[in-house]
């Protein structure tokens, strides 16, 4: 008698346990998951040094008219070439007499423009080619993979060097021929997570339900493979600055006198042995920066990896 009256009980429980799955219950999971990886995060000191300095940055960048001791466009031919530390300039001044502090303030700007565009942009084209070609399969496997393959076999600056040749010169430019190398990565990165997913039991559950392609590769596969693409882009953003530099310091980024980082190199080369500062802070500049990615980007691995968190 006492076990026909438990049976119930345990019944009554578990059936009020599967119908408290609702969507309020899966968004509180999801807060705590962030929440908790979060906390690890935060138990990184280099991690957490990466996201101080990027966050400074995006400070200095959006204060810039605020912090700028000058305008980055105006010219003293007297005080050209002026040492760190004299005559009002902290950090010196350029050939034409522009304060250098100023302009690496203002750089920022055009630095975090360029950054998040191609942060935004290439993911995504990766994500779409990569989840199409492994979910699809066939001859739309074999297709899309080898024009990535075809991408990665040049050298990621020179290609872009030839696409901003066959573009023009410019800012927009730079940024569509940097997303148009950069994508290839992410391709594989999601072909090689949807490989894996698409044989899942619960896939195949959703196909038995009618789901089709299209839903599956938005609604189930995509969300799944965002920690890796994540990842990636955080280690790739170094590359994403030197990338945009070297095609300032070639003249086909930012146009003078707009203060990009990688044509004031350009332009204090020729300075170097005399006068250092000139091409020296800004090279500090993007070492700094790209430096503090690359921290974020290790922390984020430890914290997102999937191999580790389905241990």
């Amino acid at each position: 008698m006492s076990m026909s009256t438990e049976l119930p009980q345990k019944s009554s429980s578990l059936y009020e346990w599967l119908t408290t799955d609702t969507p309020t219950s899966r968004k509180q999971a999801r807060l705590s998951s962030w929440y908790r990886s979060w906390l690890e995060l935060r138990s990184n000191p280099m991690a957490m040094f990466g996201i101080a300095i990027l966050l400074a940055l995006v400070l200095i960048a959006w204060f810039a008219p605020l912090l700028a001791p000058q305008s980055p466009f105006t010219q003293d031919l007297a005080a050209r070439l002026t040492p760190p530390g004299e005559g009002g300039y902290i950090l010196g001044s350029d050939s034409l007499g522009r304060d250098i502090l100023s302009r690496l303030i203002y750089g920022s700007r055009i630095t975090l423009y360029i950054v998040s565009l191609v942060a935004l942009m290439a993911p995504i084209v990766g994500l779409f080619v990569g989840t199409a070609a492994g979910y699809l399969g066939g001859w739309i496997d074999v297709t899309l993979m080898r024009i990535t393959d075809i991408f990665l076999a040049f050298p990621k600056l020179i290609l872009a060097l030839a696409f901003v040749s066959a573009l023009g010169a410019g800012i927009e430019n730079a940024v569509l021929a940097i997303v148009l190398t950069s994508w290839p990565p992410y391709a594989r990165i999601a072909r090689a997570e949807t490989l894996t997913i698409r044989n899942a039991d619960f896939i195949h559950a959703i196909k038995l339900q009618g789901a089709g392609a299209l839903r599956i590769i938005t609604r189930h596969i995509w969300p799944l493979c965002i920690s890796s693409l994540v990842i990636r882009v955080t280690l790739d953003m170094a590359g994403i600055i030197l990338t945009a530099a070297g095609l300032g310091f070639l003249g086909l980024g930012a146009q003078p006198p707009s203060p990009e980082w990688g044509a004031m190199i350009s332009a204090g080369r020729k300075f170097i042995l005399d006068h250092w500062w000139v091409a020296t802070m800004p090279g500090l500049a993007i070492f700094i920066v790209s430096l503090a990615f690359n921290l974020l980007g290790d922390g984020l691995r430890d914290v997102l990896d999937p191999k580790k968190n389905s241990k």
